[in-house]
C-alpha cells in the first residue's frame, strides 16, 4: 500500500477515536497527530520569518503572518505531505462522520488557509470566520489547525480560545507540537487568541490551517449573505466595518 495512503488511513482512525466536544460548539482535539518523523520534517522546513512568502497582517484585530500560497505545490517538503493527508478522502470522511457534516470538500486554492506565524505581541481578536468561498461558490463548514510548536511554555500565552457569543471563554487549547484542532465553522463558532503572545523574541507560534466546504448551505446562521471574518471588537463587523460583502 502507498505510504501516504496508509498514513491517511491511520490518521483517519485517530480522528474516529477522538472525543467530540459540543461546548461552546462542536470541536475535537487530536494530540500527536502526524507520525513523529513527518511532524519534525514539517517543523524543520517551516519557513523563517524573513522568507519572502509571508503576508503581514498588522491591524487592530490581528497581528500575524500568513503564507500567500495558492497551490499545494507551494508548500515545502513535509508540509506538502501534511496538506495532502489532511485533504485526503480518508480524512474528509473521518471529519464528516465525526462532525456530522456530509460531503466535505477541501480548498485547492488555500483561500485564507496555509501557514500562519505569530511572533511576540501577535494576537487574533475573537471572531467568526467568513462563510463563503468565492472561487467555488461553496460554503465554509470546517476549520482544521495543526500546531507546530515544540517546547511551548504555558506562560507565553498564545492559547487557541473557544468562546460563547457573549464573549465568555469556554476552552483554552495550548498550541503544542503536533496537536490538531478541528471545529465546526459557522456564525456561532467564536474563536481567537485575543491576548498578545508573550513568547521570547526568538520564538514563534506556528500553525498549518486548512478549511473545508460543502455545496449545502449552513443552517442556523445569523447572516445569510456572504461575509468576511466578523470581529468581536468591531461589534461583529469585518475590517471595513461591514457585515455583508458582495459575491465575486
Amino acid at each position: 500500500m502507498n505510504i501516504l495512503k496508509n498514513t491517511a488511513t491511520i490518521l483517519a482512525r485517530k480522528i474516529g477515536r477522538a472525543k467530540l466536544d459540543s461546548e461552546p460548539f462542536n470541536h475535537f482535539v487530536v494530540d500527536n497527530f502526524l507520525p513523529p518523523e513527518l511532524a519534525v520534517l514539517c517543523l524543520r522546513n517551516f519557513p523563517d520569518i524573513d522568507d519572502g512568502m509571508w503576508e503581514k497582517q498588522d491591524d487592530d484585530v490581528e497581528k500575524k503572518y500568513r503564507s500567500d500560497y495558492s497551490s499545494e505545490f507551494d508548500f515545502p517538503n513535509g508540509l506538502e505531505q501534511a496538506v495532502r493527508l489532511l485533504n485526503s478522502s480518508e480524512m474528509l470522511n473521518a471529519m464528516s462522520e465525526k462532525l456530522e457534516i456530509p460531503k466535505l470538500i477541501p480548498d485547492p486554492y488555500f483561500t485564507g488557509g496555509g501557514l500562519n506565524m505569530s511572533l511576540r505581541g501577535g494576537m487574533l481578536d475573537v471572531h467568526v470566520d467568513g462563510n463563503y468561498h468565492d472561487a467555488t461558490g461553496l460554503n465554509r463548514r470546517v476549520n482544521a489547525i495543526l500546531f507546530l510548536n515544540p517546547m511551548w511554555e504555558d506562560h507565553w500565552g498564545g492559547d487557541f480560545g473557544l468562546y460563547t457569543e457573549s464573549g465568555e471563554l469556554v476552552k483554552s487549547i495550548i498550541p503544542i507540537m503536533n496537536r490538531l484542532v478541528v471545529f465546526d465553522s459557522n456564525d456561532h463558532s467564536y474563536h481567537g487568541t485575543p491576548n498578545a503572545i508573550q513568547c521570547p523574541y526568538n520564538e514563534a507560534r506556528r500553525s498549518l490551517i486548512l478549511y473545508y466546504y460543502t455545496v449545502a448551505p449552513r443552517e442556523g446562521d445569523k447572516w445569510e449573505k456572504p461575509h468576511s471574518a466578523l470581529w468581536k471588537s468591531h461589534n461583529m463587523t469585518d475590517k471595513k466595518w461591514k457585515v455583508e460583502r458582495e459575491y465575486k
